[in-house]
């Protein structure tokens, strides 16, 4: 009998692995996707001024119009999902991501433009929260923090990807054409969520038969979620800044705007890297410690990096990367351990709204600080602000951290 019972148990583990590791497969490729589209107004942004002749504030406005609606619809999409299911909606969200730049390219005039791009954001908002939440149903403890890096990471490799394939299509046919042809790829990934995508158990019916108060009451401890965000707002703050402000520290000391182009490019490949290898790192022994570890290397490369001569920031760089994009996988993977399973959904939409807004608003806030204080200044103060996180992560007892298994 026990024989019996050990050899029926053998499928059902494997299908349980083979769902998790499609569960992760799909979430990750709805991350690079998704992060491509948002990357790709970048590669738009110049075709569209000598399209239609717009100026850099139409063309700023233009991007903000994708970026505000992705962050400003997040939680809506949580609320959402709640109700009709984090696949369901996930899907639907991917579809009008890409039937955004579909319309774009049938686009004649800026307006329709900007419209088409608001149906983007639109459709891209439900991505962060929604994914996150799917993976943290997959995958448990540890596993659940490997398994958001590796997500982390995915998205990275859509934002080199897509733009470098619509650079590629521009060669070959007219940038509307190619557009609608990248636009057409939501509808597949749609498809793709809608059938792949394993059915766990749903928040949305957790939600229902559970308590109906306010979401702190499906915190473990009141404080823990919020002192999480707190610190997810202000690394993000820090690190949208520190690119800010770096180009000029590179430039004081000699380099060209090709020099400056390469020294982005080493901080992205670093942080893609990070974001990876910390999530990873923190499963291992702990996210507060490894918080710990990426912010103080953080705030010592920042400080480091101002009186370095050019060649050596160039080496010192891609460290700064990893520390500095790193900590974001830690405390996405931190957001399932602190908040029951019934609210996990609304708390990964919350989580990322704050985050993703204080990246919008820091660079216009740290701007006026430049020219108040100048910038070697004014990265010191980003500097001393990200240690502010770490008396915060104190708090956060390491019992109700993602801890090492």
């Amino acid at each position: 009998m026990s024989a019996t019972a050990d050899d029926a148990t053998v499928p059902e583990l494997h299908s349980a692995k083979g769902a998790k590791r499609r569960a992760l497969g799909v979430a990750c490729g709805a991350h690079a996707l998704h992060d491509g589209y948002t990357d790709l107004v970048y590669v738009m942004l110049p075709i569209w001024q000598s399209e239609f002749g717009l100026g850099f504030a139409a063309l700023g406005l233009m991007k903000t119009v994708f970026s505000g609606t992705l962050a400003g619809f997040q939680i809506p999409a949580g609320f959402l999902a709640e109700r009709f299911g984090a696949t369901a909606v996930l899907g639907l969200g991917t579809a009008l991501a890409g039937l955004g730049y579909v319309f774009a390219g049938l686009s004649d005039n800026v307006t329709f433009v900007v419209a088409a791009l608001f149906v983007g954001g639109l459709g891209a908002s439900t991505q962060h929260p929604l994914a996150s939440s799917l993976i943290a149903h997959a995958f448990a403890g540890s596993r659940s923090l490997r398994a958001l890096g590796t997500y982390n990471f995915a998205g990275d490799i859509g934002k080199m990807t897509l733009p470098a394939a619509a650079t590629l299509l521009f060669i070959m046919m007219p940038w509307r054409h190619a557009l609608i042809l990248l636009g057409a790829l939501g509808s597949i990934a749609a498809v793709a969520i809608f059938v792949t995508m394993p059915r766990f158990r749903d928040d949305a019916s957790l939600m229902r038969k559970g308590n109906k108060a306010e979401p702190t009451r499906g915190v473990r401890r009141a404080y823990a979620f919020p002192l999480l965000l707190s610190v997810g707002v202000i690394d993000s703050a820090t690190r949208m800044a520190f690119l800010t402000f770096l180009p000029f520290v590179l430039t004081a000391k000699g380099a060209s705007i090709q020099s400056v182009g390469l020294a982005l490019t080493l901080v992205f490949a670093g942080g893609a890297a990070g974001k990876l290898v910390c999530a990873f790192i923190g499963a291992r022994i702990g996210a507060v410690a490894t918080v710990w570890l990426t912010e103080t290397v953080t705030a010592i490369g920042i400080i480091v990096l101002l009186p370095l001569p050019l060649e050596a920031a160039f080496v010192l760089l891609p460290v700064v990367g990893v520390a500095l994009n790193g900590t974001s996988s830690v405390l996405y993977g931190s957001v399932p351990d602190l908040v029951e399973p019934a609210w996990r959904q609304r708390a990964f939409s919350i989580f990322y709204t704050g985050t993703i807004g204080a990246g919008a608003v820091s660079p216009a806030i740290n701007g006026l600080l430049g020219d108040a204080v100048g910038v070697p200044a004014a990265l010191a103060v980003v500097a001393g602000l990200v240690l502010v996180t770490l008396p915060i992560t104190l708090v956060l007892r390491p019992a109700h951290m993602v801890r090492p298994s």
